[in-house]
């Protein structure tokens, strides 16, 4: 059994929704658990830590168990295999918003759970046409917003030396592939401007999170999330972050 827990908000809820199923169909039997709550920055699961607070929604392979539960506890729950952290999507391309939270939360992360990998989650760019009011702030630009947020999560991995899960990288990658090209008529990734796309989107950082945390090639597996799926579709996902994950991008 591989254990994950993500360290997260609404974006690691999307990154989680389909990957115990896809890691099944792989050969993985996988636990994926999310410490939820709503556009939570890194400075607040610091002040969370600090305080001990019960606030987090403990999801379990993307059901809500209806429980709350604080971080602290999560981490000392033990036999986690991977952790991730990550940075609210507003904050995402301001590389000082990093600091000194994120070295500060995997301080604690290595010290209650030894035998973890931590991970750093590279979130998205909003999309084009995006009302989020945060966009404002990368001049309503996905390419800025995309670029600016990839140098900052770059920054901030490698001051505490952990890998990426390059979910940003490759969902910008389809941006650029005919079916995803939402500017030319094709297919928003998103379902509301910032989210992921319950199908698709979704689709995508599963495989991402999948051939990251695994090491295996996601071509391999077979897991179809909804009955109205483009296999076709599916097939330029995982291949398109296979050449991510394999190029070592992120």
């Amino acid at each position: 059994m591989f254990r994950v827990l993500a360290i997260g908000n609404s974006f690691s809820q999307d990154a989680m929704a389909y990957l115990v199923q896809l890691a099944a169909s792989g050969g993985v039997e996988m636990e994926a658990v999310n410490l939820y709550i709503g556009g939570c920055s890194l400075a607040t699961h610091w002040e969370n830590m600090q305080s001990g607070a019960e606030a987090y929604e403990r999801e379990r392979n993307g059901i809500s168990e209806g429980r709350m539960t604080s971080l602290a506890h999560a981490l000392d729950e033990g036999g986690w295999d991977a952790i991730t952290l990550q940075q609210a999507s507003h904050d995402s391309g301001q590389p000082e918003s990093y600091f000194p939270y994120i070295g500060l939360l995997a301080g604690e992360v290595r010290a209650r759970a030894p035998q973890a990998q931590l991970w750093v989650h590279q979130t998205w760019a909003y999309e084009l046409d995006s009302s989020h009011p945060a966009f404002a702030r990368y001049g309503h630009n996905q390419s800025a917003m995309f670029h600016a947020l990839e140098s900052a999560y770059q920054q901030a991995a490698s001051a505490i030396g952990a890998p990426i899960i390059p979910c940003g990288s490759v969902i910008q990658r389809l941006r650029a592939l005919q079916p995803f090209d939402y500017a030319h008529g094709g297919r928003s990734l998103c379902r509301d401007g910032f989210h992921m796309d319950l199908l698709y989107g979704r689709y995508a950082l599963a495989a991402v999170w999948y051939e990251r945390l695994t090491g295996r090639d996601v071509r391999e597996t077979a897991f179809t999330p909804l009955t109205e799926a483009d296999e076709g579709l599916l097939a330029l996902i995982r291949d398109t972050a296979h050449e991510v994950c394999a190029g070592g991008q992120g």
